[in-house]
């Protein structure tokens, strides 16, 4: 490996920490701690190296938010490739993005603005848009072709997202209710939704 590649990889080696480091003050204080002299100590650096690579805090949660709606996209992807019919595709997409949002809590409150101050606009992130397409793409199907202008389409991936991001939302403030009780309420308004789609 040349000079020119080392550098390179080290440099990428310290943003990849910066990241992890804000991540991991997030899970365990909140993104309301996260400082960058926090994750300065935390990777062992002086403040002024971390504005090498972000120009700012805002620019670190910005890339962190990328990072999730990246994860996230992949999850519902892989999720729809489990099942050939779109409407278990749709099911099984719904399910992954309900999954994701409580396996990687800290990161879809950043994403989504959920207890934290929002950093994502998506007019400047396509990895919202490509979140967004997958879903299309999949109700489109299932919709009749009569039904299928963007609008239609968009009402209703919009509809079905609103229900489950509020959901979620109510979940990860108010923790009262089951595990199975969410479950059957996501299958619920899915399963209700997608039905109404073919008629």
């Amino acid at each position: 490996m040349g000079v020119k590649e080392r550098r390179l990889r080290l440099k990428e080696e310290s943003r990849t920490n910066i990241l992890e480091a804000a991540l991991s003050i997030a899970k365990a204080r909140g993104w309301q701690a996260v400082s960058m002299r926090k994750i300065a100590e935390m990777i062992e650096h002086t403040p002024p190296v971390i504005y090498d690579y972000f120009l700012n805090k805002e620019a670190i949660l910005m890339d962190l938010a990328r990072m999730g709606f990246a994860q996230l996209a992949g999850n519902i992807h892989r999720a729809q490739l489990e099942h050939d019919l779109p409407e278990k595709q749709l099911e099984s997409m719904w399910t992954a993005y309900w999954d994701y949002a409580f396996a990687e809590k800290e990161l879809y409150q950043l994403m989504f603005g959920i207890g934290t101050q929002g950093c994502c606009d998506d007019s400047n992130m396509p990895e919202v848009e490509a979140l967004a397409t997958l879903f299309v793409k999949v109700i489109r199907h299932i919709m009749p072709a009569d039904q299928q202008s963007t609008e239609q389409v968009s009402a209703v991936y919009f509809g079905m997202w609103a229900t489950v991001h509020g959901l979620i939302s109510i979940n990860l403030v108010y923790k009262h209710n089951t595990g199975d009780l969410n479950q059957q309420v996501l299958q619920h308004v899915v399963r209700n939704v997608t039905a109404s789609l073919a008629d």
